[in-house]
């Protein structure tokens, strides 16, 4: 047997014997129940990705995220601010039944003409979680990142999840996106490590750990709210961009009640996103190398609107999400109108973008109904399956999805709430017992005023505004006197 003929032999047997390998690890892996990685960004605006319409943002990775599953164009959350949409997220609530309306803890004025109501400091032991119930049914849970629903006795460990790297009642990472992090629930990386790339790396090495079980990851990323910190490896490809494209810094414009920028301009705010970009697809690779691609649910979305509604530096505010209105604080679209990504586990999800309205609750049931768990209808009340949506193109029936803000906010927001049933949108600001009224199908932006023209619509909203604030037991500012 000659020396070449041995080695084409040879070269052939582990050739053989490595795809085997590969399709015995794929094929255990698909034997398992479907994993869940539930990818949580903060303050990310609607128009803040590539695929969502930006032009200068680059996020080349969660577009290839939304390729391979279900675009939604109009998720919403059920609070402009973070903490209450949180809490939804994890309880399949409306966050007025968990009582906490505002961002923890807050800050009601006592100088304003209204008082908004007291609410919880941090998420009732009692509710059920997304988490408790993964874990109950056999699930390696593991959260990183930001958790803002509150302090010791109340973190994702009494909540549910196995492992906790880096949440608790921060608001934002308290020493900035650079180690030291100063959070004493992260150790502290090497000098210089970006807490972005720190968070990721660790739910890569949870998956690597428990590959063969079952899991359930939420990597919950501090980024991109403030500070806005430019990431050092990513910042000069956005100042060369932006000198390219020829723009100026955003001017804000005061528009109505709301503030908003012409353009997404902000090198620094581009690389934060950028490097968000960058670890998603470190994930997404690790999943394929893992052949946990297939098996494994990713749901990728944010707590709340854009950061494009910064009175108290007006001028200065990061980023835009036009055609939209306002952005976080705010119930006008730009507040609650979120990106949305949904991939399914399976080899070859319907690549689709859906315009249905959803909201945060509806992601509890919809995790449940892939994972093939019963569901619980008595803690996720709140929420409506997206599976018969996203695998049959069954639209759900019709639901009002309400918003409920009774808190000022420093963007300019006074206590108000919002309805929005089917094409029409109601919101009443509960200082002069105001109410506007939209079409958000024919008027994204919400530029005219329609209840002049619509009395009889308006009524019928007000109706459903005041039967959702009863159901849901939303508590209203009263007089300050």
């Amino acid at each position: 047997m000659s020396k070449i003929y041995l080695f084409l032999v040879v070269s052939f047997f582990f050739v053989s014997l490595n795809g085997q390998n590969k399709s015995a690890v794929t094929k255990k892996n698909q034997n398992i129940k479907p994993n869940v990685v539930f990818l949580l960004v903060d303050d990310l605006g609607w128009k803040d990705l590539s695929i969502y319409g930006s032009n200068f943002y680059e996020t080349p990775n969660i577009d290839r995220l939304a390729q391979m599953g279900t675009r939604f164009t109009s998720a919403y959350t059920p609070n402009p601010v973070c903490s209450p949409t949180r809490a939804a997220i994890l309880t399949g609530k409306y966050p007025s039944r968990v009582g906490i309306t505002d961002w923890i803890p807050g800050d009601d004025p006592k100088n304003e003409k209204l008082l908004g109501p007291d609410d919880l400091n941090h998420l009732p032991i009692e509710e059920i979680t997304i988490a408790e119930t993964l874990k109950d049914n056999g699930y390696k849970t593991f959260f990183s990142g930001k958790w803002h629903l509150g302090g010791n006795a109340y973190l994702p460990t009494d909540q549910g999840f196995d492992i906790n790297l880096g949440g608790s009642h921060y608001g934002q990472p308290p020493g900035g996106y650079y180690s030291p992090y100063q959070n004493e629930k992260l150790e502290d990386g090497p000098e210089g490590e970006y807490l972005t790339d720190r968070l990721t790396s660790e739910a890569i090495n949870f998956m690597e750990r428990n590959k063969n079980e079952p899991f359930y990851v939420h990597l919950s990323f501090y980024t991109v709210h403030t500070p806005i910190q430019a990431n050092k490896e990513y910042i000069e490809k956005f100042q060369k961009k932006k000198e390219r494209l020829g723009e100026s810094e955003p001017q804000m414009q005061k528009e109505g009640l709301g503030y908003t920028v012409q353009n997404q301009v902000n090198a620094a705010y581009a690389s934060m996103v950028y490097a968000l970009d960058k670890n998603v697809g470190r994930l997404l690779n690790k999943l394929d190398s893992l052949h946990l691609t297939e098996n494994t649910l990713i749901i990728f979305t944010s707590d709340n609107g854009g950061l494009t509604t910064l009175e108290q530096d007006w001028g200065t505010a990061p980023t835009a999400v036009k055609p939209l209105r306002a952005g976080k604080g705010w119930a006008y679209e730009g507040g609650i109108r979120v990106p949305l990504i949904i991939k399914p586990p399976k080899e070859n999800p319907q690549r689709q973008m859906l315009e249905t309205p959803v909201i945060s609750m509806d992601l509890y049931p919809t995790i449940l109904d892939y994972l093939h768990i019963p569901k619980i209808p008595e803690q996720h009340k709140d929420g409506t399956s997206l599976y018969d949506l996203i695998e049959k193109g069954k639209e759900p029936d019709q639901k009002a999805l309400f918003f409920h803000y009774p808190h000022y906010h420093g963007s300019g927001w006074t206590p108000g709430s919002a309805i929005l049933e089917g094409d029409w949108k109601l919101i009443h600001f509960y200082e002069n017992d105001s109410y506007e009224l939209y079409n958000v199908k024919d008027d994204i932006g919400e530029d005219e005023e329609l209840s002049h023209q619509y009395p009889d619509k308006v009524e019928t909203l007000k109706q459903e505004l005041k039967e959702n604030i009863i159901k849901t037991n939303s508590r209203l500012p009263v007089k300050n006197e």
